[in-house]
């Protein structure tokens, strides 16, 4: 079981010639165990500041993170992150990179070597797991950094924009596989994005963030990865309520945007 509070965060930065930026003010979310949460919004809102946050990186201003009623102080192994470019040892096998963290644990090599094949099976990466990490593509990168997150077994599962940098159709795969993984696992997952679209397919709970200050501006919940967990990606896609939905989020960010740069060219 994991419970996750998000109770009235807020983030200021103090800048060094001076002056401040308050990137995040009062942000409430719970997020109960299994639930997949979609985080978008215009540049500038503060979602990957409260993604570092949640995963111990960067100490809020005011408010709390608690998991499983524990206060979130630092890092910890109970919160796994997968970044935008998978921040993995590129000299290394995928083998050896999925079973850093159960390594460091002291785990057993025989029960190491069992998770670490039951995940590169689940990934699609068996025949892979002898390669270097740098012989790999970006999606097959991507793939490792996924298996390398559950091998810690953690209760949360944090992705800041985890597939931005791969072209539309590795990233449509890998969409799918993230779904496959949530439904499989239980974990809780929350997915920082700037697509509407990977939003909608991604989160069974869409967060739209405002900026400046961050601050949750709407919030949705949808059957779109519910979905997409059985279905084909396109198929949901050309749902009517998906077009629709699409269509007012991005109206919603749209008029964001303008209001953001009719302040900048006020100022």
């Amino acid at each position: 079981m994991s419970e996750l509070l998000i109770d009235k965060l807020s983030m200021r930065f103090e800048l060094p010639g001076g002056g401040a930026v308050q990137a995040l003010k009062d942000v409430t979310l719970h997020l109960g165990t299994g639930e997949l949460m979609s985080v978008l919004g215009p540049s500038g809102c503060g979602k990957t500041t409260l993604l570092n946050i949640v995963a111990g990186f960067l100490a809020p201003t005011s408010g709390a993170v608690t998991l499983n009623g524990h206060a979130v102080r630092g890092p910890g192994a109970e919160r796994g992150m997968v970044f935008q470019q998978g921040a993995l040892f590129e000299w290394m096998s995928v083998r050896d990179n999925v079973g850093f963290g159960p390594s460091m644990k002291g785990m057993a090599r025989a029960q190491k070597r069992e998770i670490v094949d039951h995940l590169l099976d689940v990934v699609g990466l068996r025949d892979f797991k002898e390669k270097a990490v740098y012989e790999l593509s970006g999606g097959m990168q991507q793939r490792v950094a996924l298996a390398r997150c559950l091998a810690n077994d953690p209760d949360v599962i944090l992705m800041d924009e985890p597939l931005g940098a791969l072209d539309a159709l590795t990233r449509e795969k890998m969409q799918g596989l993230v779904l496959k993984l949530w439904k499989e696992t239980g974990k809780t997952i929350i997915l920082i994005t700037h697509s509407v679209e990977e939003a909608l397919l991604l989160g069974e709970r869409l967060v739209v963030m405002a900026p400046r200050p961050g601050r949750v501006h709407r919030e949705y919940r949808l059957p779109f990865a519910e979905m997409g967990a059985v279905e084909d990606l396109r198929r949901v896609k050309k749902h009517p309520d998906f077009a629709a939905r699409r269509e007012e989020i991005l109206s919603m960010i749209w008029d964001m945007e303008e209001e953001i740069m009719g302040r900048a060219e006020g100022a």
